[in-house]
């Protein structure tokens, strides 16, 4: 019976060391060597859509289109924006620039992003479509530097780089940004070994004629390009195609944001689940399964693997007496976080296990919803 526990626990504690550590240096092992790109590169100029998702975001909204109208794409570009039954006079402000050439597509009833960016890519005629985000506002060449990238025909999609222009305001955003410079290493040695594994919904381009209708729960920055390589594409990594953007503000909102992200997610990998079969997808099988199955299911892992440790702890074993004591050790400085008035000033010893704790929780929470049939379809600015 105690070599079962401790197999088990072992193997429990194993996967998050593999996931968060052993998967990157994996990547790096097999990158080593590669050149940044590897794939064509070059400058064309085909016509590109830019498709920008809002709901109520009047407060941005103004600066999105001036920030758009003013990018250096020297190809034909249209800018589109889907308003999702818009109610605080985004649609109006968006109205007094159709002299300039954005077009409004307004979606009633609140239908959600997915079926808004259903909506508008068919109206799309542009070879190439970007998907954006209100608040987050573009490099002059960002576009450029996105469409640069499918000279070479295996390339079904691009993801860019989304930087945070408040990294340092407050603990959360500190947190949320180390996390994320952390990902867009991952992402680029993803790239290089075949591809980057998801879309970000603030900057990533397809091929236009890829898209294929999605339903109404898929998370669409996602599915999508599974969808893509599942095709037989590739999604490449730009990190010179830039945009800015600020963090939610708070944890609270922040890893709301993350549960629903996952809650939407784990259904959609469920919906191109041959992406996780490597006679069909390669390699990129382990990627999708490394860097987000894996990761998503941390949660349940962790609460084996430590309850495992505790019990073995009991019977006298060293090295499981000090996971137990570390996990402890995390719980508890959580705990202070958590009942901390002033969250975004917490130190970094603090907000780190605070966020860490979090972000499983909730992402856990989001897996069980996936499991009840329960799917938020629904969006609001988390500013």
């Amino acid at each position: 019976m105690n070599t079962l526990l401790l197999l088990v626990t072992f193997l429990c504690l194993l996967v998050p060391v593999y996931v968060y550590a052993g998967y990157p240096m994996a990547l790096w092992l097999l990158t080593l060597g590669k050149g940044r790109t590897t794939h064509r590169v070059a400058e064309t100029r085909p016509s590109v859509a830019l498709i920008i998702s809002c709901y109520n975001e009047a407060g941005v909204i103004r600066t999105k289109l001036e920030n758009s109208l003013a990018l250096e794409y020297p190809g034909p570009m249209e800018i589109l924006v889907v308003s999702d039954g818009s109610d605080d006079g985004t649609d109006d402000i968006v109205r007094e620039y159709r002299p300039r050439g954005v077009r409004l597509i307004r979606q009633e009833g609140r239908q959600g992003k997915t079926m808004g960016l259903n909506l508008a890519m068919a109206q799309v005629e542009a070879d190439i479509t970007v998907f954006s985000d209100a608040n987050a506002m573009y490099a002059p060449d960002a576009i450029g530097k996105l469409v640069r990238n499918f000279a070479d025909e295996h390339v079904g999609y691009v993801v860019g780089a989304a930087l945070y222009t408040d990294a340092d305001t407050g603990a959360s955003a500190r947190s949320e940004n180390l996390y994320w410079r952390y990902e867009l290493a991952i992402k680029a040695m993803e790239s290089r070994l075949h591809s980057v594994v998801g879309g970000d919904g603030a900057i990533y381009a397809i091929r236009s004629h890829l898209w294929r209708p999605l339903d109404q729960k898929d998370i669409n920055d996602f599915v999508n390009p599974l969808q893509i390589i599942a095709k037989g594409y590739r999604g490449v990594f730009d990190a010179e195609a830039r945009c800015f953007e600020e963090t939610a503000g708070d944890f609270d909102r922040e890893i709301a944001r993350k549960e629903r992200i996952v809650n939407r997610s784990i259904r959609g990998l469920m919906r191109v689940k041959e992406v996780m079969n490597p006679g069909v997808a390669g390699i990129f099988a382990w990627q999708v399964i490394s860097h987000k199955l894996l990761r998503w299911l941390i949660p349940l892992f962790l609460a084996i693997g430590v309850l495992g440790s505790a019990l073995l702890a009991v019977q006298g074993y060293g090295f499981f007496q000090l996971v137990t004591f570390g996990a402890l050790a995390i719980l508890l400085l959580a705990l202070l976080g958590h009942l901390a008035e002033d969250k975004n000033a917490l130190p970094v010893w603090i907000s780190v296990p605070y966020y860490f704790v979090l972000v499983n929780l909730y992402s856990l929470k989001g897996i069980l919803r996936a499991l009840r049939g329960e799917t938020q379809v629904t969006w609001s600015s988390a500013r």
